[in-house]
């Protein structure tokens, strides 16, 4: 595999001289994406991804950026395409990804989450209001149908798969009436385009600024989906003042670009991490489980914890909340 790559590289930019080339794979995500960096002595270097046919997202992925470069969103420049292999070469970002910064003081993590937050606002802000012919294709938008899917795939592949709960027991635990209420009151609101994967790893921080990558799966949704995925992070432990400033900074940010949040801004941001820690845990428990990657089982208790605490704030959710309190017995431990 790694041959004829590099005789692709080789292929499309001349100055990498085939001998001279070195690759190196790099571990990304859950994804049927592959990365590779690829350098020359004295020539610099590039990021080249291979595809699969598994998402049909995957191939939009170039008419994404150049998308949001087009509205200030700052992404890593393409390089080309090749869409019968399946192959993007793009900038090279470098290594450091917000996540890198957990353990650094607050003062630096706090501008560089703000300059993450901007960014996503100015994709909240604008990206809806750009011409529609100039819009690519994104993935169907957040509807009832999908935050129902979230929903049972929590249920099905992180209280089922993962803690055993057999299914008489979800059943019992799910208000599932409230859950299919919550589902139609999101899929009612007005959306923007969401970055619909906004988590550390998916932030790089160059010369001290954040870009956006794994935007593929871009879709119309609810700006609180986003900043929930970011607060509410799994992978970076964030204390409530921390989650609660960082909020308020992104409160700010909408204000500035015009567009002030209204009064259930905070109660829909409540909803918005429910279901993306439900759609966390579900994800979390099939790649661990069905895909036999057991290292994201180990993210399964930072991201229980969060939906306990979210789950607490959000009334009629009272038979969820015991079923909650009650996944530590028995669930499968990550080796």
């Amino acid at each position: 595999m790694t041959e004829a790559l590099l005789d692709h590289t080789a292929a499309r930019f001349p100055r990498f001289f085939r001998d001279r080339i070195r690759i190196e794979p790099l571990e990304k995500g859950g994804s049927d994406r592959k990365y590779y960096r690829i350098a020359m002595c004295g020539e610099g270097s590039l990021i080249l991804v291979k595809y699969g046919s598994q998402r049909d997202e995957n191939r939009h992925y170039c008419e994404i950026a150049a998308f949001l470069e087009s509205i200030g969103v700052r992404v890593p420049a393409i390089y080309h395409h090749d869409t019968q292999e399946g192959l993007i070469w793009m900038e090279d970002l470098g290594e450091a990804d917000l996540w890198q910064f957990r353990n650094a003081a607050w003062p630096v993590r706090q501008a560089l989450y703000r300059s993450a937050l901007q960014q996503v606002v100015a994709l909240h802000t604008r990206g809806h209001l750009a011409p529609a012919p100039s819009q690519p294709r994104f993935q169907l938008a957040f509807d009832a149908e999908l935050y129902r899917w979230e929903q049972h795939y929590f249920f099905e592949n992180c209280a089922g798969r993962y803690f055993g709960v057999p299914p008489a027991a979800v059943d019992a635990g799910s208000d599932q009436a409230r859950l299919n209420e919550i589902a139609e009151r999101l899929a009612a609101l007005p959306r923007v385009l969401v970055h619909r994967d906004f988590q550390s790893q998916n932030i790089m921080i160059l010369e001290d600024r954040a870009c956006l990558i794994d935007f593929q799966g871009m879709r119309p949704g609810l700006a609180q989906y986003d900043l929930a995925s970011l607060l509410y992070d799994p992978y970076v432990t964030l204390t409530p003042e921390e989650q609660a400033s960082l909020l308020e900074d992104a409160i700010g940010f909408y204000a500035e670009a015009g567009t002030p949040v209204g009064s259930e801004f905070r109660e829909v941001f409540d909803l918005c991490a429910m279901q993306r820690l439900m759609q966390a845990l579900g994800a979390y428990g099939f790649l661990g489980l069905v895909k036999e990657r057991p290292h994201f089982l180990g993210h399964i208790p930072a991201a229980l914890a969060s939906l306990r605490e979210v789950a607490a704030r959000i009334p009629g959710l009272e038979r969820f909340r015991h079923l909650l309190d009650h996944l530590e017995v028995g669930g499968r431990q990550a080796t």
